[in-house]
């Protein structure tokens, strides 16, 4: 198998398992502290077009950034090549993305959360991006991929 399909592969399990693990225990742990009480925690609700679980789209899309991460990261200068870039690509590229183009998308129109929210999204991607890495990283080695 050729490099770039092994860091495809590597790239979406570890955006989607994080999503589902790190992402969601970020969120979970944000409602219990009472800054997200509106926060559903893998909500089963369908997502139109497809009608698919909110959870499971959330997975896909995780999966996918998760792809660019793989790519990306690992070619970045110094610190940021490693744990640290994953984190920093998630909280700052990902926020800011959705921030700029899904929220319009979705909503019609730029809509900027509140303060709480501001602080909370980035440190739950960056939890989330702290997981991509770790399973990236446990993938690699268990099926002994350099």
């Amino acid at each position: 198998m050729s490099g770039w399909m092994r860091t495809v592969i590597v790239g979406f399990v570890a955006g989607a398992l994080s999503v589902l693990i790190f992402h969601q225990f970020g969120f979970w742990l944000s409602k219990e502290l009472g800054y997200t009480p509106q926060a559903v925690i893998y909500n089963m609700r369908p997502v139109p077009p497809w009608s698919v679980p909110t959870i499971a789209s959330s997975a896909f899309w995780g999966g996918l950034w998760g792809i660019v991460a793989a790519f990306l990261v690992p070619r970045l200068p110094g610190a940021l090549g490693g744990v640290l870039g994953w984190i920093l690509f998630a909280a700052i590229i990902v926020a800011i993305v959705n921030w700029t183009v899904v929220l319009p998308i979705k909503n019609g129109r730029f809509n900027m959360p509140g303060l709480p929210i501001i602080v909370v999204l980035p440190l739950v991607y960056g939890l989330w991006g702290f997981g991509m890495w770790l399973i990236a990283r446990g993938t690699r080695a268990a099926l002994g991929w350099r």
